[in-house]
């Protein structure tokens, strides 16, 4: 049973993990990574810094140790010169002072000369790690620029997919059918197509019948007895001068009957 239910917790908590993946926002995902990557350069700054500040404080310790090395090795010298000097004038009591002095002295130089070695191999140590994280911090810090340049193109990228994917929706939305009672854009061409093709076939058909034929007849007598009565009109207002010409040069037969009717006109 408990084995049953941790197979059923483990596959809702992957259904549920691939749900979220399909419905989250690419660049609310980015922006967390890149949170999450600032977030953990800062965290690793803070250790570096505990790391470089250990050893400055060792590099002090060890400085404050060589200071009070060379003070106790000076002071134990001038004990020795002091007790020597006793001994010489044979102020023997001050002599055996000065040489406990230059003993005390010795005995805090040899302790402190162990606290001196101790703290050379922590410093050591020390500016190694000191080292070590001052790189890992500078390695980091490349890597986050590196990923904050990128996240601007990616950006950009999502952006164009964006478009893209709102494109070819609109393009298959032409293609196929949006609902029932919405035709695609290819049947409405198509049926406009035939509209306009039945249309010009009819107007074909209408022009080679005979009934138009008669029209055009008629027209065409029209516009000839236009024409004559236009002729008297000219010749009434004595404008037919440039027509008599042109019949002159056209019939030359009919000149003598021009003229008896020219005379007889004129008497």
């Amino acid at each position: 049973m408990i084995k049953a239910f941790k197979r059923w917790w483990k596959y809702l908590g992957a259904k549920l993990g691939g749900t979220l993946e399909e419905r989250a926002d690419p660049k609310v995902q980015l922006e967390q990574a890149i949170q999450e990557a600032q977030e953990q350069h800062r965290r690793l700054k803070e250790q570096a810094a505990s790391v470089i500040a250990n050893q400055k404080q060792t590099e002090m310790r060890l400085n404050r140790a060589m200071e009070q090395y060379e003070k106790l090795n000076a002071n134990a010298r001038q004990a020795v010169l002091m007790a020597d000097e006793a001994q010489k004038q044979g102020d023997t009591a001050k002599a055996t002072e000065y040489t406990n002095a230059a003993e005390s002295f010795a005995n805090r130089l040899i302790a402190i000369e162990g606290e001196v070695e101790d703290l050379k191999q922590l410093q050591l140590q020390s500016t190694q790690a000191a080292d070590q994280a001052k790189a890992a911090v500078s390695q980091n810090s490349m890597a986050l620029q590196k990923k904050l340049a990128e996240r601007q193109q990616l950006l950009s990228q999502l952006d164009q997919a964006k478009m893209q994917e709102q494109m070819n929706k609109a393009m298959s939305s032409l293609q196929e059918t949006v609902g029932e009672d919405v035709p695609t854009f290819n049947e409405v061409r198509d049926k406009i197509e035939r509209r306009y093709a039945k249309a010009q076939g009819v107007s074909e058909l209408e022009g080679a019948t005979v009934e138009s034929k008669m029209i055009e007849v008629e027209q065409q007598a029209l516009n000839i007895e236009a024409k004559t009565r236009l002729e008297e009109i000219r010749s009434q207002l004595g404008l037919d001068t440039e027509a008599e010409e042109v019949a002159t040069a056209t019939e030359p037969a009919s000149e003598p009957v021009a003229e008896g009717g020219e005379s007889s006109a004129t008497s």
